[in-house]
């Protein structure tokens, strides 16, 4: 299956965090694409303002990567306005409303994807709605090693 990181994605992804870490007063990125990815998630979150390129790329492409090592469609992820993807093996929904759903805003996404924010802790904060019986991401999330729960964005 291809990836959901596509190589126009990954452009977008770097000139943003480029331009990121600039106005953070840090040296432009270098290494591999998904170190890109989790790189901007975090730039973002240092950032007083993030600059919107930065917001959106950070989200789309932590989307990608979940929708890469999650496959499937039964759950819809959704973080408006900047994307949603599907993920999860079971039932396939070919139209309307997938049989599950997680909604959430572009920053919380960004705490749980980092791990910031931890799963229970956005959900019942409800600063992410789940429904269906596969919405629990807690054992995909975050998608990198480095969990720091319920931390202020400067720390």
């Amino acid at each position: 299956m291809p990836s959901a990181l596509t190589p126009s994605a990954v452009r977008r992804l770097r000139t943003a965090l480029d331009e990121q870490l600039s106005a953070l007063g840090e040296p432009a990125f270098e290494g591999t694409d998904e170190e890109a990815v989790a790189a901007a998630v975090r730039a973002v979150l240092r950032a007083q303002e993030p600059l919107r390129p930065a917001l959106k790329a950070a989200v789309r492409c932590s989307l990608a990567v979940l929708a890469d090592r999650v496959p499937g469609h039964s759950l819809e992820v959704r973080v408006p306005p900047y994307g949603a993807v599907q993920v999860i093996e079971g039932p396939r929904h070919t139209r309307g409303t997938p049989p599950g759903v997680v909604e959430t805003d572009p920053l919380t996404w960004l705490r749980l994807v980092d791990g910031r924010t931890g799963w229970e802790s956005a959900v019942g904060e409800h600063g992410v709605r789940a429904s269906g019986v596969r919405s629990d991401l807690s054992a995909h999330l975050p998608l990198w090693p480095e969990p720091q729960l319920d931390k202020p964005p400067n720390s």
